[in-house]
């Protein structure tokens, strides 16, 4: 759906009525209670799951929701967590909204109960975006992560690859909105359910009881709230299954992958150690600025909707570490005529928030760069980022040494170096190792390209740009490049790569590189790993309790954040914030599957 055609990106879904209700203009339905809001969540959510009892002991537990709405119900829940969490106990969320309101309609509507300020309002300052797809809320004050699935039930629903132990069933009333409420959708509820979930509802429509009967849950009316004479609670048979082993992860790797996938553990509640054999950033994460932009695909399918999600959670996260903004906004300049409708395009697609991503024209773009430019593809939230910073912020406790070798111990791995010495053991280890990691997973695809990027300090730096090559500022100055040479592996700066990156920027912005003559150029050069399909390589590796992350080619700053998420939930036996099909196109697996079809053909 384009931005032209779904008026909830430019226009709110919600309408206030004079008593200052909330009401959907799509459904022309209350979005909770006139009587009392908070109490009915409470009496029909939380009390008909059986909440706080039902998470009692648990290290996990996760909750689904049909219909997030205002997030009233979810506020609620939050508040409950708060006061009743278990010692050490993680809460994780998946609701799923396809018309989402703003952060201030929230504020607005979840203000009337100061009763629970404190689980609304980091809520509210954390609010998701409106794009399509999956969106992380991380909660880490009240132990707690929302996944938001912008988007239709149904695909919501086949898409989550986590296991509810409680479901909040809380669409528009089945008469306005019975797709939300049909067979289908009901058995793909019990379909991501975990043994012994639990539902509830308002409704007790016949189809409704029906449809959860049918997707084998047992079903009992129970008294309602307020006006309503019955609601619903539905339970699945079965126990929940024990919590997940792993509670030590070991990370191979220092560069963005492996303080990515350090943090991501750590906000799934588990301990990380790095291990490292050079020093974090030694490798393809070690210049001064980096780029974080999405991959512009016109296609708008599955690998366009994985690198639109990747870059928005890295801007996320990267907003939120201190001092990792350098600057904000990157044209991207148009090359070919084709360029400007491509980009048109990919600009009004929901893939990005509103306002993401505009055209310029040739005057705007070079207002911005101080030269004359094309016309160009403003990414207004794109970033230019200290990678310094980032590893700084993230990474953790490291352990200097080169992993060997793996192997086996106990219900875990231990972590060896070249003469057999112990580095490390931990209960699952994920390899992010770039190019090495190749070394600890044998057949994995990866080929070397190695890049050489060229700075200068003292220089003023213009808005970041790319064209095939690109230009950033840096915390002093201008950097730019970089060069692209398969299967060399050489790490030493050469003079020839800094005059081919002059060139690079004297063919777009030849002021610019005027301006840089005579000045000092200093440099680095690093191997990126590849891979054949051009895709990253995020999931389980070549044994049990072993997972890769590794592939970024020169992307890694807009990728690793939110693949190493996925990766760390995987290893800890969590809900991915990434669907089922992205996990698909990343999975190590997929080269063999592909190898394997090539020889039955």
């Amino acid at each position: 759906m384009s931005q032209e055609t779904d008026p909830t990106r430019t226009t709110s879904p919600l309408d206030w009525s004079e008593d200052g209700q909330p009401r959907s203009r799509l459904y022309g339905d209350v979005y909770f209670s006139t009587e009392d809001g908070l109490a009915e969540t409470r009496a029909v959510f939380l009390e008909g799951c059986g909440l706080p009892g039902a998470w009692a002991g648990r290290r996990r537990f996760v909750v689904g929701e049909l219909g997030f709405g205002t997030g009233l119900n979810i506020a609620a829940l939050l508040d409950l967590w708060r006061r009743a969490r278990p010692a050490g106990g993680q809460l994780h969320i998946f609701s799923i909204e396809a018309h989402p309101i703003a952060a201030e309609e929230a504020a607005r509507a979840l203000g009337r109960w100061p009763e629970i300020a404190e689980a609304a309002g980091p809520l509210v300052a954390n609010w998701a975006g409106r794009a399509r797809g999956f969106h992380r809320v991380e909660l880490p004050e009240l132990g707690a992560i929302l996944d938001l699935a912008v988007m239709d039930v149904g695909q919501a629903l086949a898409r989550w690859d986590g296991a509810a132990d409680a479901w909040f069933l809380d669409g528009f009333s089945p008469a306005l909105n019975p797709a939300m409420w049909s067979e289908e959708i009901l058995r793909l509820v019990a379909a991501r359910s975990a043994p012994g979930a639990r539902a509830a509802t308002f409704t007790v429509a016949g189809a409704v009881r029906r449809g959860l009967a049918g997707a084998g849950f047992a079903v009992d009316k129970r008294p309602g709230f307020g006006r309503k004479r019955e609601r619903l609670e539905a339970r699945l048979p079965g126990e929940p299954a024990p919590a997940s082993p792993v509670r030590r992860v070991a990370i191979v790797g220092a560069g963005i992958a492996g303080a990515a996938a350090a943090r991501a553990v750590r906000a799934l509640g588990a301990e990380a150690v790095v291990v490292e054999a050079v020093g974090p950033g030694a490798g393809g994460s070690g210049n001064p600025a980096g780029l974080v932009t999405p991959r512009l695909d016109a296609g708008l399918g599955a690998p366009a909707e994985l690198f639109a999600r990747a870059f928005g959670r890295a801007v996320e996260l990267f907003e939120a570490a201190p001092g990792a903004v350098v600057a904000r906004g990157v044209l991207q300049l148009v090359q070919s005529p084709r360029d400007e409708a491509r980009f048109a395009k990919i600009a009004a697609s929901d893939l990005f928030e509103p306002g993401a991503l505009a055209l310029l024209d040739g005057a705007g773009a070079a207002e911005r760069l101080g030269e004359a430019a094309p016309a160009a593809l403003a990414q207004e939230t794109a970033l230019a980022v200290a990678p310094a910073r980032i590893l700084q912020a993230w990474t953790g406790p490291t352990i200097g040494g080169e992993v060997a070798a793996l192997r086996p111990a106990g219900e875990g791995w231990a972590l060896l170096d070249a003469s057999g010495a112990e580095l490390a053991r931990a209960d699952a280890v994920i390899l992010a190792a770039g190019l090495a990691t190749a070394r600890l997973a044998p057949g994995l695809p990866l080929a070397a390209v190695r890049g050489q990027a060229s700075w200068a300090e003292g220089v003023e730096a213009p808005a970041a740009a790319a064209w095939g090559g690109y230009v950033l500022p840096t915390p002093g100055g201008v950097l730019f490049g970089a060069t692209h040479d398969r299967e060399d592996e050489g790490t030493e700066v050469r003079e020839a790569d800094h005059a081919r990156n002059l060139e690079t920027l004297a063919a777009a912005l030849p002021g610019l590189a005027t301006r840089l003559a005579g000045h000092r150029l200093d440099g680095r050069a690093s191997i990126r790993a590849t891979t054949p399909d051009r895709l990253p390589v995020a999931g389980r590796g070549p044994a049990d309790g072993v997972f890769l992350l590794t592939g970024f080619g020169s992307r890694g700053f807009s990728l690793a954040p939110l693949l190493a998420e996925h990766v760390a939930a995987e290893a800890l036996g969590a809900p991915s914030p990434l669907p089922r099909d992205l996990a698909e196109l990343v999975a190590p697996e997929r080269f063999a599957r592909r190898a394997a079809r090539r020889e039955r053909a």
